[in-house]
């Protein structure tokens, strides 16, 4: 075996460890309900939105589910500062994946990856601007792995950015304000943030199923 095979394989390892112990990490360690998150977060007075935005931002990196964080977010600072700061920590959060696909390359994944997430890529390709909002108004689909296909399909950093911002704004809005419903303690309110969570959840996917069959029709 040559030395430059041996440093590859060696550093494909090393990838292989460290991703194993993010996922136990976050598995393990990281197992916690959205309002211990908001105490946690609270704790840090003045300082609470940078570290909950700096959370946001490494969130990709650590797995951390995306829908917990921000519900703490609505329980910490209420729907409105919440979608705010949620906003600017899943859109530095996206740009950070987004750099780190970049930067480890696609070759590998073109190699690997099938199926849906391959039609996903084949999307991007041909319209990145436009499939990155659509996909992001749909809550289903794996906000990261949006991030990640994005890079590999070589979406414009300025396009993948601005898409993102824009796409994240309504179900952003339906977490956190969710979240401070609960805080209120107001079952009017409460009920409002469920119907108004549930359509954000729901109209995206409808506008998408229709795109969907108008494109098969002009085919």
């Amino acid at each position: 075996m040559s030395k430059s095979r041996a440093s590859q394989i060696a550093k494909w390892l090393l990838i292989a460890v460290a991703a194993g112990l993010v996922i136990w990490l976050s598995r393990s360690v990281f197992q916690v309900d959205a309002n211990d998150l908001r105490k946690w977060i609270l704790s840090f007075g003045l300082w609470s939105p940078v570290i909950y935005i700096l959370i946001y931002t490494v969130r990709p990196l650590i797995f951390f589910p995306a829908s917990i964080l921000s519900i703490a977010g609505g329980l910490a600072f209420g729907a409105w500062l919440g979608t705010l700061y949620t906003i600017i920590g899943a859109t530095l959060g996206a740009m950070l994946s987004f750099y780190v696909a970049k930067t480890l390359g696609n070759k590998l994944v073109r190699k690997t990856w099938t199926g849906n997430v391959r039609k996903i890529q084949s999307q991007m390709e041909q319209n990145g601007f436009f499939y990155v909002l659509l996909f992001r108004f749909i809550p289903v689909i794996n906000f990261d792995l949006i991030s990640y296909v994005a890079a590999f399909a070589k979406v414009r950093f300025t396009s993948f950015a601005l898409a993102t911002f824009i796409g994240i704004i309504p179900g952003t809005f339906a977490y956190n304000f969710l979240g401070s419903s609960f805080v209120s303690g107001n079952p009017k309110i409460i009920i409002l943030a469920v119907v108004v969570f549930v359509i954000m959840t729901v109209v995206p996917i409808t506008l998408r199923n229709r795109w969907n069959k108008k494109q098969l029709l002009d085919k």
